[in-house]
């Protein structure tokens, strides 16, 4: 007899469906091996799938493990937000009120509920380093628009983002990637992405921002990140700015990621709207029964 577990697919940093950035959740991931769920992640084929399992750690109300098609994450931004979504939608009750903890491949992160449902995590923290290459930059993305008062840094906060300022949001959307020099880069600087961000002149958002990446030897975009933004968040901190502020992704592929970031005590927090789109069961493979 075939065994199934509950399961979600839901949309992240957007209040209304199909908006935002899918995420697939499995509710209850006990049976599963490491290559099952790096199995079902494939078959997904979305950026992340997640899986649910009991804490090992005494204050994390639960555990996540985050699997791209190809491999699995220590942490990642939208994964994070969706599955506490899920969980909380499905009866989780969280050891201290109005707060979930997460345990995942980087340790615990906090997670604040917020009076209008949304959900925000608190940033970890990121490692920052110049990168120098602007000429690979610029040919990688296929743009001249980089800002001339602004470095281009690598955050490392358990996946890797490249930061690259642009001059406007206008040139944000503009970017031509070379696919072959986009590899290039992502080598030479050590990154599992780049993030493009430039500043809008309207609006009740702050950034126009792109999460680019290569997966299966192919260059996609991400709609909307939160890891990326949470590095985002570390790096204008860096050069003292600790504002709130909302940011707009996604607008190149037709969605729109909406984000926010707040500052609490030092710390950034990344929050957003999540919605179910998909919810019921998922059959497991034959070797977890």
């Amino acid at each position: 007899m075939a065994t199934t577990v509950a399961f979600k697919q839901v949309d992240v940093f957007t209040s209304s469906s199909y908006n935002g950035n899918p995420l697939a959740v499995i509710l209850d991931a006990r049976n599963l091996s490491d290559a099952e769920m790096q199995s079902i992640a494939r078959w997904t084929h979305l950026s992340e799938t997640t899986f649910i399992l009991p804490p090992s750690h005494p204050e994390a109300d639960y555990q996540v493990r985050i699997f791209t098609p190809d491999t699995e994450l220590p942490f990642a931004g939208h994964p994070t937000l969706g599955s506490a979504h899920a969980l909380r939608e499905s009866g989780l009750t969280p050891k201290r009120q109005g707060i979930i903890i997460q345990q995942c491949g980087l340790g615990l992160v906090t997670l604040h509920e917020e009076p209008d449902g949304a959900l925000a995590f608190a940033a970890p923290q990121a490692i920052l380093t110049p990168f120098a290459d602007h000429a690979l930059v610029r040919q990688a993305l296929g743009s001249n628009a980089l800002h001339g008062e602004l470095p281009v840094m690598a955050a490392d906060m358990g996946i890797r983002w490249l930061l690259v300022p642009l001059i406007s949001a206008d040139a944000v959307l503009a970017l031509t990637p070379d696919t072959a020099a986009f590899a290039q880069l992502v080598t030479a600087a050590g990154v599992d992405g780049v993030m493009p961000f430039g500043p809008l002149s309207q609006g009740s958002e702050k950034y126009e921002v792109r999460g680019l990446l290569i997966e299966g030897g192919s260059l996609t975009e991400d709609p909307v990140t939160g890891s990326a933004n949470a590095c985002l968040a570390r790096y204008l901190a860096e050069r003292g700015e600790q504002v709130d502020y909302r940011v707009r992704q996604g607008t190149a592929l037709h969605r729109a990621g909406r984000l926010s970031v707040s500052w609490r005590e030092g710390t950034p927090w990344i929050g957003g709207q999540s919605v179910t789109v998909i919810d019921g069961t998922i059959r497991l493979p034959a070797s977890a029964r």
